[in-house]
């Protein structure tokens, strides 16, 4: 019950910290929710919480930065992505 209660108390502030700066916590809430159901079906809640965040604040850093590589500035200047160039 203690680890439920401590677990909840974790998503709550992790959410309301997500809501003031979502930049910052992207990944985050998916993976410690997910991190939180897994852990606590290990008995390591808090602990399954924690590692959840930060594996997928690692992935959704690993997905922008392959959308960054995929939409860089001089493919979109050459018309690579499907629009064509505008010329003057």
């Amino acid at each position: 019950m203690r680890t439920i209660l401590i677990s909840a108390v974790l998503i709550g502030t992790l959410v309301a910290g997500a809501a003031i700066e979502p930049a910052q916590g992207k990944g985050c809430i998916k993976g410690a929710l997910v991190g939180g159901l897994a852990g606590h079906a290990a008995g390591h809640g808090v602990l399954g919480a924690a590692g959840g965040c930060v594996t997928g604040r690692a992935v959704a850093k690993r997905a922008a930065r392959q959308r960054a590589q995929h939409t860089s500035p001089t493919a979109a200047k050459s018309g690579e992505l499907g629009h064509p160039a505008v010329s003057q």
